[in-house]
């Protein structure tokens, strides 16, 4: 295993966006954020078997911790459909099979939404990021965008259900806004702003 400066949060996840999004919070705090394959992680698959975003979350970000022995921090998201009793929920990402792709997922909401008003159509985007420490401490921040889904892809910005979602206040699917706006609303921008708080909390008690 790599040295790693005591204070450098290690991300569970591979995806370099999440990464960037969350140090540019952890970094106030002089915690920088490094991936997993930086930090020498050996290639192991977590199986994300929780019922709620929030044990999803956790387990990765123990896991992850528990192999490399730093602060380690992970995400899991979703959309949650209130007229299918909140699916696809935590099989978002493999809605449609576990080879399922965002163009297969899409496909399989319309087809279950079809038939559904507008104003029934709703549902919200869940974010829920959770960072545990070695020392068994962890924080937990969740994030949530209400809105609308449309029948018709609209948009090629962003990615996985954002072209058919449309959030509350505004006229344009996640698909259409431009990324800055989009990061500025979304519910990992909100789960980002809650784990901000939770850690000046933190340090203000320490």
């Amino acid at each position: 295993m790599k040295q790693i400066s005591e204070n450098v949060i290690v991300m569970a996840s591979h995806n370099q966006h999440k990464i960037k999004e969350i140090e540019a919070i952890t970094k106030k705090f002089g915690m920088p954020v490094i991936s997993r394959d930086e930090a020498g992680v050996p290639p192991v698959e977590i199986i994300e078997d929780g019922e709620t975003f929030e044990e999803n979350s956790f387990k990765k970000a123990n896991e992850i911790m528990k192999l490399c022995g730093k602060i380690t921090i992970a995400d899991d998201s979703g959309l949650e459909v209130d007229c299918l009793d909140g699916a696809p929920g935590v099989y978002s990402a493999r809605f449609a099979g576990e080879d399922g792709d965002d163009e297969a997922n899409n496909r399989k909401l319309i087809d279950l939404i079809k038939d559904v008003p507008y104003e029934k159509r709703t549902g919200r985007f869940v974010s829920v990021i959770t960072m545990v420490f070695p020392d068994g401490e962890s924080l937990v921040a969740r994030g949530e965008v209400e809105g609308h889904l449309v029948l018709e892809k609209k948009g090629n910005h962003g990615f996985g259900y954002d072209p058919l979602f449309v959030p509350l206040g505004y006229e344009n699917t996640f698909g259409e806004l431009d990324s800055e706006l989009k990061n500025r609303i979304s519910h990992r921008a909100r789960a980002l702003q809650k784990l901000r708080e939770e850690l000046q909390n933190r340090e203000e008690n320490r």
